[in-house]
């Protein structure tokens, strides 16, 4: 299949009770034995769910992958990865991250003896100069969060394979729509399914994607023994969200492409971070490795003021001022006071991360609406 009709209908089959399109949602706990073990490949609704089920071989599908997972969130996912190690053991990560995994990273795994490395990855070759014989994974967000930064998965994914270590890539911004991480060599491909694979801002959830079994099975054990799972009813928002993955991400494309050309040509704005720019680093990278350029875009004001960003933000109408991204609607955040809060000042400002900083999704509305909405809050 073709990722358009893999979308509709890859991993999926129609319920064998009833016939049904989509998948029923199974808002069960529990289920039937004859005898004790005799059940139909479900037991207890942490461990299998078949409303779960249906979504996680829909989520491999959708990244040429054979194993999917979800969980009850982005985090709680990445939270599996990261158990896969032990105290002692070694990450390399991408420096510009979302807030969040930053956090988790630190304030969580720090203390069980995990080492990280936050380091920028633009070249790749950089990452060599921090594996050791103690590095066990290399996490990835490409596009970055929100400085739009571009990393060679591929390339990587090279030297991780060369090294023997895993490779885990955040496909949250580009969505399988628009990259295909599992087929540039990673071995783990992450997402916050709460953003674009949902689609429609009224779910929160997480997934994970491999090919290899036993990697497969070493993560399902987690999922099942942590219990970070997901509903039945989020399990069939985000199948539903994933039948129009592909008809939403060209509309998202569509409307960033015009609104960071807007952005561009504005006299008040310094910066504006969007692979599409030529002048974007790696934007050579960005164009062999992703079909289009996604509708996440960040700008930053002339003179760096923070009071001018907050203005700004406070002033869009169409725009809505909010976490998240990924959804239809557009929403506008401010990463050093929301997202990005968590990462030290200085830290932040080290990768990019500076007050001004505003970071937009670009949803799905009319774009003419969306750069008057913008015209209008910057002034």
């Amino acid at each position: 299949m073709k990722f358009n009709t893999k979308t509709i209908h890859g991993g999926q089959e129609h319920d064998k009770a009833y016939g049904a399109v989509m998948p029923p949602i199974y808002q069960t706990s529990t289920y039937a034995q004859s005898t004790p073990g005799g059940h139909k490949g479900y037991e207890y609704s942490r461990s299998q769910n078949p409303t779960r089920h249906a979504l996680e071989k829909a989520l491999a599908s959708i990244e040429n992958g054979d194993y999917g997972l979800a969980f009850g969130s982005g985090l709680a996912a990445i939270d599996a990865v990261i158990k896969l190690l032990n105290p002692g053991d070694e990450v390399v990560s991408t420096n510009d991250l979302y807030g969040g995994s930053y956090r988790l990273f630190t304030q969580i795994f720090e203390r069980f003896g995990i080492v990280f490395h936050f380091v920028g990855m633009e070249n790749a070759n950089t990452i060599e100069n921090y594996i050791n014989s103690k590095t066990k994974l290399v996490w990835v967000e490409t596009p970055t969060n929100p400085m739009m930064n571009i990393i060679d998965i591929k390339a990587i994914a090279e030297i991780a394979q060369k090294h023997q270590i895993l490779l885990a890539v955040d496909n949250t911004f580009a969505t399988p729509y628009l990259q295909q991480p599992l087929d540039l060599g990673a071995d783990i491909v992450m997402h916050s399914a709460t953003k674009y694979l949902g689609g429609h801002s009224d779910v929160v959830m997480g997934a994970l994607i491999v090919k290899d079994k036993a990697l497969a099975e070493k993560l399902y054990f987690i999922q099942n023994a942590s219990g970070a799972v997901c509903g039945p009813q989020d399990s069939f928002l985000v199948l539903r969200g994933i039948k129009t993955l592909h008809i939403r991400m060209q509309r998202h494309c569509e409307n960033g492409r015009a609104v960071a050309e807007y952005l561009k040509a504005h006299p008040k704005i310094e910066m504006v971070y969007w692979p599409g720019f030529e002048s974007h680093p790696n934007h050579e990278i960005a164009k062999a490795q992703m079909k289009d350029f996604g509708g996440m875009v960040s700008f930053t004001t002339k003179g760096n003021n923070y009071e001018e960003a907050i203005k700004i933000v406070e002033n869009l109408k169409v725009f809505t001022l909010a976490e998240s991204l990924g959804g239809v609607e557009s929403l506008a955040g401010h990463p050093a006071s929301m997202t990005h809060a968590s990462i030290p000042k200085e830290k932040r400002e080290q990768t990019g991360v500076v007050d001004s900083l505003i970071r937009l999704s670009v949803g799905i509305e009319d774009v003419e609406d969306l750069i008057a909405d913008l015209e209008q809050a910057i002034g």
